[in-house]
């Protein structure tokens, strides 16, 4: 296991776009429960897909906010200069300068009133809040009790 004194700052290649890719300069981003475990590896199985011994990905970081620097190819949904806010727990990345992902993947416009910061935490625990709420197949009118609604995951049930 990896204590966080690992963590360090490097320097890296800029990515480049892919066709249905944006490229994202980060403003603001987030160390969530996440990125803790990734980085510690745990619960181990995480191992089997993040690297046995040494991780795939060495930036880690799930939420983000920045703005679009580039578009690949066949990208309409956005344009150059547009403030935007995401999740990424896939690829991770959102500890960088820089960022590509699918522009049709967890990426939205960010409101003209929400600054970088308040916009980048906003995913994490809503990701994880709605896929409860459709495994549980909760339908409209129902009542729920949602136990420890003070956390990212609970708070984001909570409201929606």
């Amino acid at each position: 296991m990896a204590p966080p004194d690992v963590v360090q700052i490097e320097e890296v290649e800029k990515p480049t776009p892919q066709g249905g890719d944006v490229l994202v300069k980060i403003h603001g981003s987030t160390v969530n429960r996440t990125d803790c475990g990734v980085r510690a590896a745990k619960p181990a199985i995480l191992r089997m897909l993040l690297g046995l011994r040494k991780p795939r990905r060495t930036i880690i970081g799930t939420e983000f906010a920045g703005i679009v620097d580039a578009l690949g190819g066949g990208v309409t949904s956005f344009k150059i200069g547009d403030r935007v806010f995401g999740y990424d727990e896939r690829w991770f990345g959102a500890h960088a300068e820089y960022k590509s992902m699918r522009a049709d993947g967890a990426l939205a416009a960010i409101p003209p009133n929400v600054t970088y910061e308040q916009a980048a935490p906003g995913t994490e625990g809503s990701h994880y809040a709605i896929g409860f709420i459709r495994k549980a197949k909760i339908q409209k009118g129902q009542e729920v009790l949602v136990n420890g609604a003070t956390g990212a995951i609970g708070s984001a049930a909570v409201q929606l």
